[in-house]
């Protein structure tokens, strides 16, 4: 099925549901319970009290809590008429059943993820440096920024759509060779490149940490994906981000579609533009459960061999 199918057809499936609950958030959930207190409940049949704080913490609660528009009204009706004998406990179940749908809601999907930085080579060139230069609370925003980033790059603005069990992203400074790598959730960065880095290390570092967060979210055909398109979809992110060095190739460089890094990085952007948008979110969606180089045909309708060719051409390699 083509990239442009695939996505009239999601789109075909989401205008169907548009009643359709969207995630809670933790702290609207955690908010509920003031809505179960007893003193909104406990009116007489005949009283003409009001509790204006129990219409006001809904009214609240519906902002920034999505559950169907229904049940929203059908709370508001209940909780506007006055309450005894077994409407009270009606009511109160309603409430009760209410909070633990989006108590379970927000715990399978509404869970925020944690932002972590640690230099542990402070004392060493480097680490002086990263402390001076870049530091941790902005390594840890910079983490934050690029998972956004990454989730709106491969369509998943659902929870539910990214790689599961990812609930902190860490950063280590430390004394090791190379420039950085992610293990897991973890990042590590070396404090040596930075010390040696001869440019402007905090963009420089921003780059490298959009590139390894990829990594902690894409996902890599079961481990069956080319290296050099794991590394290239990660570089595809910085450089949709604006953090391309300027040491990169420029686009119709490299020998092979599948080379890594900047080379592979331009050709996915290419590719991007055929399918006219979407394509690299696809891509990895599609490498949840393996690979095969027919998605470039699946996708776009043309061998990954056709797709290299064509855009070596346009760019006279």
């Amino acid at each position: 099925m083509s990239l442009r199918r695939e996505r009239a057809k999601k789109a075909s499936r989401s205008s169907n549901r548009p009643d359709e609950p969207r995630s809670p958030l933790p702290s609207a959930v955690q908010s509920l319970p003031q809505l179960c207190s007893a003193k909104p409940f406990l009116k007489t049949q005949g009283g003409q009290e009001r509790d204006a704080a129990l219409r006001h913490d809904l009214n609240a609660t519906q902002k920034h809590v999505a559950f169907p528009r229904s049940t929203f009204l059908e709370f508001c009706r209940l909780s506007s008429t006055p309450i005894g004998g077994s409407a009270a406990i009606d009511l109160m179940a309603f409430v009760l059943l209410l909070l633990c749908v989006l108590a379970a809601a927000a715990a399978g999907g509404a869970r925020a993820v944690e932002y972590e930085a640690t230099n542990n080579a402070l004392g060493t060139p480097g680490g002086n440096r990263f402390q001076a230069e870049v530091g941790l609370d902005y390594s840890r925003q910079v983490l934050a920024d690029a998972s956004a980033f990454t989730w709106d790059t491969f369509g998943q603005q659902n929870p539910a759509d990214r790689k599961g069990g990812v609930d902190r992203v860490s950063l280590v400074v430390e004394t090791m060779g190379g420039v950085a790598y992610a293990a897991g959730n973890r990042i590590h960065l070396s404090a040596g490149y930075v010390a040696g880095y001869g440019g402007d290390v905090r963009r420089e570092v921003t780059g490298v940490l959009y590139h390894e967060v990829v990594h902690v979210w894409q996902w890599n055909g079961r481990g069956a994906a080319p290296g050099g398109l794991v590394e290239g979809i990660a570089d595809y992110v910085r450089l949709k981000a604006g953090y391309a060095p300027s040491h990169w190739v420029k686009p119709g460089g490299g020998n092979r579609w599948d080379q890594g890094y900047d080379v592979t990085a331009h050709f996915l952007d290419y590719c991007n533009g055929v399918a006219g948008g979407g394509f690299v979110a696809a891509l990895n969606r599609k490498l949840r459960d393996g690979y095969s180089d027919g998605f470039f045909v699946e996708l776009l309708g043309k061998t990954v061999q056709q797709l290299w060719a064509e855009y070596k051409a346009k760019y006279g390699g």
